[in-house]
């Protein structure tokens, strides 16, 4: 299976933090501020082993995915995508491209943080990341020409 793209991938290059949700057995979201790094056609974050979103994604790896503020309010339209939990060299390479986009955040404190609570640091790649049917467009300046 090839992935179609990733039309909306492009403006959450350049966000700081996005706000995941994931989806529980009853069908209900939880909204999860994360921190997200991307690389092509693909986007990544990392998570506590212990968090319980991991249990959400390995029963629904389908989320849903919007800019937000460090608190988790949106600021952006949705968009949808697939989680897929990596390991090996793939997961030593998402984490190194998160900890260069994230010296301080993620590098030092995340990782300070998990090895405290004496927890494991997961990461997962999104593919496939495209607007939600009905989502407005992403904000775009008015255009200078118009009156």
């Amino acid at each position: 299976m090839t992935d179609q793209g990733s039309p909306a991938l492009p403006r959450f290059a350049a966000e700081k933090v996005v706000q995941l949700q994931t989806r529980k057995r009853d069908g209900s979201w939880v909204d999860t501020p994360v921190n997200f790094a991307v690389k092509g056609d693909r986007a990544y974050f990392r998570t506590p082993g212990r968090a319980s979103k991991n249990k959400r994604l390995r029963n629904f790896p389908d989320v849903r995915i919007r800019p937000c503020t460090w608190s988790g309010k949106p600021t952006g339209p949705q968009a949808q995508a697939t989680a897929r939990l990596l390991s090996g060299e793939e997961a030593r390479a998402a984490g190194a491209l998160i900890d260069e986009k994230y010296p301080v955040v993620q590098r030092i404190g995340v990782h300070l943080a998990h090895r405290l609570a004496r927890t494991s640091t997961l990461h997962y790649e999104l593919s496939g990341v495209t607007d939600l049917p009905g989502q407005p467009g992403p904000r775009r300046p008015p255009d200078a020409t118009s009156h």
